[in-house]
């Protein structure tokens, strides 16, 4: 946060210079704009074009008892940021985009690091475990205040989606991507994993939901399910490519695009 000068004529320092000001309740919507345009100037300055983000609990551990994660979060990541590297487009494609933190967000950060390639956490501060990891390239490392900014940062330039299991917050994700697409909020293809067949259905019961009408059984075609790293891979390759595809026969007279990265965007 800016840091208010101290006026040496007697005047007030620029409301942009007034750290009182820019803290207070008065602030809030200049504070909130700050998240939205400071990731917009550097993902355009970088060319970032779409991500490829990794959800999944913070609190596994390269060790511990769910090890094997960890370990399989980094392998897809390296392989996804290997595979984009091979594009011959100038503007970066699939970069990899985390929560910044640790244990599954980590390994994503960690594996597209082992690639060479450059990666992104969006980092927000909470009471415990969330601080940034050590692995993501330090231009591309945000921090957030509002939950619902970070989240637009998620969900806006996402071509695909991958959940690691997870808790509260993990599902909170998943749920709100899955509701966007549900309700064609998102005028793209994204694709959605959940990686760790055996966890989310112990932990999540869509077919119960089916089965009391809350969804429909097409609603189960919105995500897939992904037990190791190579058929993981398999997935998002198809997936993204079928986007590429589908952005490539976009007539470009009257582009339908809204993405505030690419130019001309609205």
């Amino acid at each position: 946060m800016p840091q208010a000068t101290i006026p040496t004529d007697g005047r007030r320092p620029v409301p942009y210079l007034n750290a009182k000001f820019m803290n207070s309740p008065d602030a809030r919507a200049l504070r909130i704009l700050a998240e939205y345009l400071e990731p917009l100037g550097v993902f355009r300055r970088e060319k970032v074009r779409d991500t490829v983000v990794f959800f999944g609990s913070a609190r596994v551990t390269e060790d511990g008892p769910l090890a094997q994660y960890y370990r399989d979060a980094r392998t897809l990541a390296r392989m996804v940021t290997e595979w984009s590297a091979e594009f011959p487009d100038p503007t970066r494609r699939f970069v990899i985009c985390s929560g910044g933190g640790p244990g599954i967000m980590e390994a994503a950060n960690r594996g597209a690091a082992d690639a060479n390639g450059k990666t992104i956490g969006l980092n927000i501060g909470l009471p415990f475990e969330q601080f940034p990891n050590k692995f993501i390239t330090p231009e591309f490392s945000f921090e957030f205040h509002y939950f619902f900014m970070r989240k637009f940062w998620f969900a806006y330039p996402a071509k695909a989606l991958v959940v690691f299991p997870g808790g509260f917050g993990t599902m909170d994700e998943l749920f709100e991507i899955l509701t966007l697409v549900q309700t064609q909020k998102l005028a793209k293809k994204i694709t959605v994993l959940l990686y760790g067949s055996s966890y989310w259905n112990e932990v999540l019961n869509f077919e119960a939901l089916v089965k009391w009408g809350t969804i429909t059984k097409e609603d189960l075609n919105l995500f897939q399910y992904a037990d190791d790293p190579q058929s993981a891979f398999d997935l998002l390759k198809q997936g993204l490519q079928i986007h590429m595809h589908a952005e490539a026969a976009e007539t470009p007279a009257i582009s339908k695009s809204r993405n505030p990265l690419m130019p001309g965007g609205a």
